[in-house]
């Protein structure tokens, strides 16, 4: 721009030195002048404006230069870190392979240690089902057991009532005949309870004559005594027990043996009893023949006759099979 200037100045000078100018031509020169002026001066605007640029350019480009040495800084920083990180998570990787393995193996024994814990949970939650099962049963059993022993001990008390009552009235009866029959206390004839029956024996010589069947006349006294106190009783079973001695008896006519003179003795105070008025449905006839002795070395008292007097027992025996 300055050359420009200079030229053109140059120019003109050249043509004031060198001859005379028009006037139009020194016009044209002038405004060629002024125009090279102006282009000059914008030139030279435009210059100061290119160097702010410059010098802004080289700003700029002197940041850019320090943002690029930190940049190269960082990258390299980075580029280590990275490097650093890249080489930090390859040995991670190769730890958590190792883990991994590890993990797998580890976590199949746990698997198989809860396989088999499980399997143990199981069995022991099925035994324990069992037990618990086992003792319901046994629970409902005692209850049972309980409910049983419960009425059993009301039977049994029910049962020991039963008998007392029997013992009881057996030994009323036995004090009743006692006093009935003590005219022949000295005669051969006892009275006693035992087991809740009463017993009343009477000596062969009291009733009948040696190997006889027919009764005399102070049997026949004892036996309507004894008929008219057993005969105003009820409830009672009496069975007439005929007993002779070892001594054998052989005969071609009726009684041919102890066995037969047993049981005839037996039906002959049967028929008196019941001629006294005794219930014939309670009288039952037995012969004992010798078998049953009281006394080896006493053989009167073994010929004898033993009326057994006995409770009707059905009530009781109807308790009995009630609680079967």
């Amino acid at each position: 721009m300055k050359a420009t200037f200079y030229s053109t100045t140059l120019f003109l000078c050249f043509f004031l030195l060198n001859g005379c100018v028009t006037l139009k031509q020194f016009d044209e020169l002038q405004s060629d002048f002024d125009e090279v002026q102006n282009e000059n001066r914008k030139l030279t605007l435009d210059g100061q404006d290119g160097e702010i640029e410059r010098r802004e350019m080289t700003g700029r480009i002197a940041v850019l230069e320090e943002s690029q040495r930190t940049l190269s800084a960082d990258t390299t920083r980075i580029g280590r870190a990275l490097r650093q990180g890249l080489a930090e998570i390859a040995r991670l990787e190769e730890l958590n392979d190792v883990l991994n393995s590890e993990s797998s193996s580890r976590m199949a024994a746990i698997n198989e240690e809860n396989r088999a814990l499980l399997s143990d949970l199981s069995s022991s939650r099925t035994e324990l089902q069992q037990q618990e099962d086992a003792l319901n049963e046994l629970r409902a059993n005692l209850e049972l057991r309980e409910k049983e022993l419960s009425e059993r001990s009301q039977r049994i008390a029910e049962l020991e009532g039963l008998l007392a009552a029997r013992d009881a009235a057996a030994e009323a009866l036995r004090s009743q005949l006692a006093e009935a029959l003590l005219g022949f206390a000295d005669k051969g004839l006892t009275v006693e309870q035992r087991d809740g029956k009463v017993y009343v024996s009477l000596e062969a010589q009291l009733l009948f004559p040696s190997g006889s069947t027919a009764i005399n006349a102070n049997g026949k006294q004892a036996l309507q005594d004894l008929a008219a106190v057993i005969s105003q009783q009820s409830n009672l079973e009496i069975i007439v027990e005929g007993h002779t001695d070892s001594d054998q008896l052989r005969s071609a006519a009726i009684p041919r043996n102890n066995w037969e003179l047993s049981v005839l003795r037996s039906t002959a105070v049967i028929e008196i009893l019941k001629s006294s008025g005794v219930d014939p449905e309670v009288l039952t006839a037995s012969g004992r023949s010798e078998y049953h002795p009281l006394d080896a070395d006493d053989k009167a008292r073994n010929r004898r006759i033993e009326v057994v007097l006995a409770p009707n027992l059905d009530a009781l025996f109807e308790l009995i099979r009630s609680n079967d």
